[in-house]
């Protein structure tokens, strides 16, 4: 991080319509991942003029379609998991038949399919055009199950979230304004939360679903093991590494197969095709009670939206002026207001498939884009969902500690890069580290940890991801000087 921002020339500017079909060019926005490295030079556009080439934006990169489409698969597995638990935990939660949960999970996987798009391919307001997948929050998940527990039922909950996500749309372009707040130190801390938080999920994975045949076993471990070693010698091939995640998840699905640990025989039972249908459970109800807690629960997303923005553009090497980040905030608070009438719920930024950019290094938005029309194929086609469905936990528990620890691993690689003026500058990067991540911890270590607290404190607590966020922020503040963060230490 530079002493003085670099000037932007406007013929450098990200955000600036490109006067041909080139990719859009990178800016020296002086943003946290403008630490990043610049973009591969083998990825600048030809210049069709006189004047110097420009140097593409690394996610602008256009693969082969096949490539596209193998790329993004490996996303959607990334992340399926994630987007799949919170409607069956909600809909177990609601008394709902299994047909009905069904269709929370095929509008759940629809919803982050077409929020995906947006995301990743933008439109004017709307998009990051990152490499970000998107999906359904676990941020939400108590607060739901509190209101579920109330009289309002599903109704309250949608009806609350159409609220929380108006007013998260509302506060985006404020947040887009805070980037200051997240120099190099607080940045990488929050991304090594991420990927600390994400670890308990892998687990939950390897373990299976508890009470059924198996859960915990040794061959749960085996087959996550197997799965963890395809995916290491994969890596180590030049030609494969680009979807060593994918190969490694086939090869554990064939093990698991071959001894019985592998069921694919609901995969040509049900429906083919099925349309989302708008307020399936009826209109949604409008509750103050439940309204403010979720509204409590958006702004939680929204910072761990906008770390999750700063998380992909260091991982892909590029950069997230202000209109852009809030261009991504505003996709995801339009996406979480939306999504109720299709019976789904918020939306975020997933962290999940920034591992994967890490490992492959395939930093395409494209290939992201082609994932999220597998997701909304998957949504509209529960036959593709129910093949999806038939990778077992425990191969995917194994590829998701390669997945979830590379995130980790880019936050500490965030943090070992942050300039720092002196030792006593160093010592304070240490302070705010290691009590930000022994925040992140605490909640996966002992999940009841706070639930004496007021629910407020709780719910922000509680949540890893945003206890770290809170704590690197302030302790930022605090440590870095009188002025909390000084002139040149931000941007």
């Amino acid at each position: 991080m530079p002493e003085t921002p670099t000037p932007r020339h406007p013929s450098t500017d990200p955000e600036r319509p490109a006067a041909s079909t080139d990719p859009a060019p990178t800016g020296t926005s002086a943003g946290p991942a403008s630490t990043a490295p610049s973009a591969d030079p083998s990825l600048a556009a030809p210049s069709t003029s006189t004047a110097a080439p420009r140097t593409a934006r690394p996610e602008d990169e256009r693969l082969p379609l096949p490539r596209s489409l193998v790329y993004g698969a490996q996303h959607v597995l990334s992340m399926y998991g994630g987007v799949v638990a919170v409607p069956l935990i909600i809909g177990g939660a609601a008394g709902l038949p299994g047909d009905q949960i069904g269709v929370l999970v095929a509008s759940a996987l629809f919803v982050s399919g077409v929020t995906t798009l947006l995301q990743s391919l933008g439109i004017p307001f709307f998009g990051a055009k990152l490499p970000l997948v998107q999906g359904t929050t676990f941020g939400a998940v108590s607060t739901m199950l509190v209101i579920i527990a109330g009289d309002g039922g599903l109704p309250s909950v949608f009806g609350s979230v159409i609220v929380a996500g108006i007013v998260g749309f509302l506060l985006a372009p404020v947040v887009s304004r805070l980037q200051p707040l997240f120099p190099p130190v607080v940045t990488g801390t929050i991304i090594a939360a991420m990927g600390i938080s994400l670890l308990p999920v892998a687990a939950g994975w390897i373990m299976g679903t508890e009470g059924a045949p198996g859960y915990g076993s040794a061959l749960h471990l085996g087959l996550a093991a197997l799965t963890l070693v395809a995916v290491l010698v994969f890596s180590r091939i030049r030609a494969l590494s680009g979807v060593a995640i994918l190969l490694g998840i086939a090869v554990g699905t064939v093990i698991a197969a071959i001894v019985g640990a592998a069921d694919f025989s609901e995969v040509l039972t049900g429906s083919v095709v099925a349309l989302p249908r708008p307020f399936a459970f009826g209109v949604p109800t409008f509750h103050l009670a439940a309204i403010v807690p979720m509204v409590v629960v958006i702004i939680v997303t929204l910072m761990e939206t906008t770390a999750n923005l700063f998380a992909v553009t260091k991982v892909v090497g590029t950069d997230l002026p202000p209109r852009r980040l809030a261009d991504g905030l505003r996709a995801d608070m339009a996406a979480s207001a939306l999504a109720p009438l299709v019976n789904s719920f918020p939306a975020t930024a997933f962290a999940q498939n920034i591992g994967l950019i890490s490992v492959t290094r395939v930093r395409s938005r494209f290939t992201v884009a082609a994932g999220g029309v597998i997701l909304v194929l998957l949504g509209l086609v529960p036959l593709l969902g129910r093949v999806v469905a038939a990778v077992p936990q425990p191969v995917l528990g194994g590829a998701g500690l390669v997945l979830f620890g590379s995130v980790a691993a880019a936050g500490i690689r965030t943090i070992g890069e942050a300039p720092r003026r002196d030792d006593r500058d160093a010592g304070h990067d240490t302070l705010i580290v290691a009590v930000s991540l022994s925040l992140a911890v605490l909640p996966v270590a002992v999940p009841a940890l706070y639930d004496a607290l007021p629910s407020l404190a709780a719910m922000v607590l509680g949540s890893g991801v945003s206890a770290a966020a809170f704590s690197a922020v302030l302790l930022n503040l605090l440590l870095k000087g009188r002025g909390g963060i000084r002139p040149h230490d931000h941007l």
